[in-house]
């Protein structure tokens, strides 16, 4: 029976739905952007999209534009005090770190062809914090490395105009402070210069890229020959006066001159066929250019005693006036590393700023950075920026300085490559890939090796400068990047 008097039954007011919670900070920091969210949004910007237009044979010349250059027309003056003839060991050192490296490259560019290179391989494996740090030291490995390359093409400009006109630029205005100037002009300009061609556009600036490679490499197979005619062999001997610890301190300096093989991975949203030409364009790029690199240590030693290369930027030139007896030929390499050294100053110039982009695109730097020109379809923005910036760095820090740092932030991005593979492996075993590191996990694990060894044989100013550049990198992603990131904002 009903009791009509009774009170209603107590309801319970409708709940309201729980705010969502942000995730913890260690979430955040590891959060993981997909490949397929990689790959999807390749060559988009804002405002644009970058045009594919590269072929493989222009990937390559890319690569080869980007490495072969100061490495061998200025830092060999610097390596073989170190090694002493044994610096054509420490080029091979180099270059198997180079190449297992190079190896892991190769598979991540054709699995995840874009822009971003390390930076973009980190991101889908190891998370945002680590794609940043990454990216920090990508900034590090080109930005600074267009920097030290442009010092170096000073040098030889001044040894083609003493040999053709009888003047050279004063030191006031060719070199930096500390180094008896107040300004490096001419690494100023060459800067500017490449920044006015990469303007024009990707497929333009390729072939104006290529031009000066094959320019380059007829210089040093011109240097080869003349410079056997002037082999004793009484200076390769002792071959490693200075022992095992000089080969290894010359190779971790060396290593400068193999940075950018892996600038074909950054045009990887430019190529016409990313997933089948980037890993050829990377593999041969770096065959060819340790193999110009080994012949011409060899014949250089040969030709000069090592102990005469100690201060001496413009050896190559210096031999080739020594061994005929006349400046014609010195004057005509001089001419050829004026062209080669441009080259790596635009290569390396055009993949700093593609890096740039994709991390700008993922709202870790600023969207300035990944504007695109539709009438160019090129990040004419970006490239002014980086520009402008390296310029400055070229025209009042010394070479040795830039070398060093620019090598240590290389080591630690090509690390973390080597890391990516193994993990992209073990957590996407099914994805097609176009290249595959063979004796895996065994070669990245000794890719990995050989960048953490060469690391350490770097000097202690540079572990410092290193540090003081990766704080910097931190700060600005905490107070910057962690907000801003597109991941997450998506989860908001």
């Amino acid at each position: 029976m009903l009791d009509h008097g009774a009170a209603p039954p107590a309801t319970k007011p409708p709940s309201s739905p729980s705010p969502t919670r942000a995730p913890a900070l260690g979430t955040r920091l590891m959060r993981r952007k997909p490949v397929e969210l990689l790959v999807a949004e390749a060559g988009q910007g804002e405002g644009g999209a970058l045009r594919r237009s590269l072929t493989m044979w222009q990937l390559t010349m890319i690569s080869i534009g980007a490495t072969l250059g100061t490495g061998i027309f200025v830092v060999l003056g610097e390596a073989t005090p170190l090694a002493g003839p044994a610096v054509t060991i420490s080029f091979v050192v180099a270059g198997l770190t180079a190449l297992f490296s190079a190896l892991s490259y190769a598979e991540l560019a054709g699995s995840i062809p874009v822009s971003g290179s390390s930076y973009s391989y980190s991101y889908a494996t190891m998370g945002e914090l680590v794609a940043w740090i990454c990216g920090w030291c990508l900034v590090l490995e080109y930005g600074v490395s267009v920097a030290a390359v442009a010092v170096g093409w000073g040098e030889y400009v001044n040894e083609l105009l003493d040999g053709t006109i009888g003047v050279t630029i004063p030191d006031a205005v060719a070199a930096p402070l500390g180094e008896g100037g107040f300004i490096n002009l001419p690494a100023l300009v060459v800067v500017l210069l490449a920044m006015v061609f990469l303007m024009g556009g990707a497929k333009e600036s390729a072939r104006i890229n290529t031009i000066m490679v094959v320019i380059k490499i007829a210089t040093l197979l011109l240097f080869c020959g003349i410079g056997f005619l002037g082999i004793k062999a009484g200076n390769y001997t002792p071959l490693a006066p200075l022992g095992v610890t000089g080969i290894s301190a010359a190779a971790a300096t060396l290593f400068f001159s193999y940075i950018g093989f892996d600038a074909a991975s950054t045009a990887g949203e430019e190529a016409k066929n990313p997933k089948r030409d980037l890993p050829r364009a990377i593999m041969l790029s770096l065959l060819i250019v340790t193999a110009l690199y080994c012949l011409v240590a060899l014949v250089a030693v040969g030709a000069m005693p090592w102990q005469d290369f100690e201060g001496t930027e413009a050896a190559l030139a210096q031999i080739m006036k020594d061994v005929t007896g006349h400046s014609f030929w010195s004057v005509v390499l001089a001419a050829g590393a004026v062209v080669a050294i441009a080259s790596v100053v635009f290569a390396v110039l055009y993949g700093q700023t593609r890096i740039l982009f994709a991390m700008s695109r993922d709202g870790l730097m600023p969207k300035a950075f990944a504007r695109v020109d539709k009438r160019t379809g090129t990040p004419r923005a970006n490239t002014f920026i980086v520009s402008a910036f390296c310029a400055v760095l070229a025209a009042t820090i010394p070479l040795g300085e830039l070398a060093n740092a620019t090598s240590i932030g290389t080591l630690f991005a090509f690390a973390l490559v080597n890391v990516a593979v193994i993990i992209l492996r073990y957590t996407r075993p099914t994805m097609n890939r176009t290249f595959r590191v063979m004796l895996f996990p065994v070669t990245p694990l000794l890719g990995f090796g050989f960048c953490v060894w060469m690391m350490i044989s770097l000097p202690g100013v540079t572990w410092a400068v290193f540090g003081g550049w990766m704080a910097a990198g931190l700060v600005f992603y905490f107070l910057y990047g962690l907000r801003r990131s597109r991941l997450a904002t998506a989860e908001k």
